[in-house]
């Protein structure tokens, strides 16, 4: 069993570092830097066609400005498609996942709404693909509730059969889908501990159930408050709207800090190093659950 703490940072290439992603990146980086553990930057490029162009060399620009050091190179979920495909074709081989011609018009002229889109109804699970040219392929469910533990929601369960439905790990495109991309990802790259934005929570019980099929140990998740605008809607880079500057780290870190409710920082900061050096120091998850937060013991999980 992994011991040791790894966690990463893995932005989609979609547009400018805006203040959601920031706050995002600070409480991964921070929570890493507490616990003295390694930080990986991953860039989840594998959907080519959403990738806008000097997307990724601007974030990582972006990073480097407000302090935040990565532990070995940049990792690329595009370099990994042989990786991927291998994850796919192991569970095609166990009969888990099968190939699905239906298409999104078809899907919902026969599907109920389920907790996170449309529940499949399961209408290609005895196809066997003969004479599709272009298939997506679909994970087989079961009726048994996924559930795993949350460092600040608590726990997440879902019955994925029920609520969600046979669910696509490679898209008819050719490009694997994001459920088993990141699941893959997360084992190459040995991460021990997740943590990201609640807008991802909902996609958790697949990835867990995914990670148990291919026989991957289990991330801690933690899934941080989202930033939202004034219409209360999650901000995204796609929006163009809310972007950091990264010739004025200092001010967006500051107010990072404050969204995740944590204790004001001591000491003077001068710069980005004073202050990752009082996060790591200072930081505490539990101050994010919402009730009265025990920040006693820095080795919390």
């Amino acid at each position: 069993m992994r011991t040791e703490y790894t966690g990463r940072f893995a932005p989609s290439p979609t547009g400018e570092l805006h203040f959601g992603s920031l706050v995002a990146a600070v409480a991964s980086f921070a929570d890493a830097k507490h616990h003295n553990g390694n930080w990986l930057l991953r860039i989840d490029d594998i959907d080519q066609p959403r990738k806008a162009d000097g997307s990724s060399e601007s974030i990582i620009a972006t990073l480097k400005a407000f302090g935040f050091e990565w532990d070995g190179p940049t990792r690329w979920q595009s370099q990994r498609e042989l990786k991927y495909l291998e994850a796919t074709s192991l569970l095609r081989g166990r009969g888990l996942a099968y190939p699905c011609r239906c298409s999104r018009r078809q899907i919902e002229k026969t599907a109920q709404a389920g907790t996170e889109g449309m529940i499949y109804p399961g209408t290609c699970r005895r196809w066997d693909g003969a004479g599709a040219q272009q298939a997506s392929i679909r994970m087989r469910t079961t009726s048994v509730e996924t559930s795993v533990p949350d460092r600040i929601v608590g726990r997440i369960s879902q019955n994925l059969e029920e609520q969600v439905g046979d669910f696509v790990i490679f898209r008819a495109d050719g490009i694997t889908a994001y459920q088993l991309a990141v699941v893959v990802d997360d084992f190459l790259d040995n991460i021990t501990h997740v943590v990201r934005g609640a807008d991802l929570e909902l996609s958790t019980p697949r990835q867990v159930y995914l990670q148990r099929r291919l026989g991957y140990p289990t991330p801690h998740y933690a899934h941080i408050p989202l930033v939202r605008d004034h219409k209360g809607e999650k901000i995204s880079k796609r929006d163009g709207a809310y972007p950091v500057d990264p010739a004025r780290p200092l001010p967006a870190l500051h107010a990072a800090w404050g969204f995740l409710r944590q204790r004001p920082l001591t000491g003077p900061i001068a710069d980005v190093d004073d202050f990752w050096d009082s996060a790591a120091k200072t930081w505490c998850i539990n101050t994010l659950r919402g009730a009265a937060a025990d920040c006693a013991d820095v080795n919390d999980s």
